[in-house]
């Protein structure tokens, strides 16, 4: 199994930046693809960007020119660089990954608040 650490969530205001970390260690084989969740209150988690072993990347339509997803395949862990940040982003972040046969490992969330 794979465990997830994520840092980087805080508080910003309307326009600023964050960059969200997440650090995998344990199992390391056979990963897929590795990405970011977020959930806001009294709504359901939903995809924010995912990379892929190959390098490709997807982004939900709310966060395209504003979020970049990247991954240090040597220190197993992803990034999602957050940019002209919105108070509609404001949600915990989950990481996960996914492997073949062991399916996904989800981190514990880091909260990112857009407020001014």
């Amino acid at each position: 199994q794979v465990q997830l650490a994520e840092s980087g969530g805080g508080l910003v205001q309307p326009g600023g930046s964050l960059r969200l970390s997440c650090a995998a260690s344990g199992i390391m084989f056979s990963i897929t693809a590795m990405g970011w969740y977020r959930q806001a209150p009294g709504k359901e988690r939903e995809l924010v960007a995912g990379i892929f072993t190959d390098g490709g990347t997807h982004y939900d339509n709310s966060v395209k020119g504003r979020f970049t997803i990247s991954r240090d395949n040597a220190e197993n862990t992803v990034y999602l660089q957050m940019s002209r940040l919105k108070p509609e982003d404001t949600a915990v972040y989950y990481c996960y990954v996914d492997q073949i046969i062991m399916g996904r490992s989800w981190g514990q969330g880091t909260q990112v608040t857009v407020s001014s």
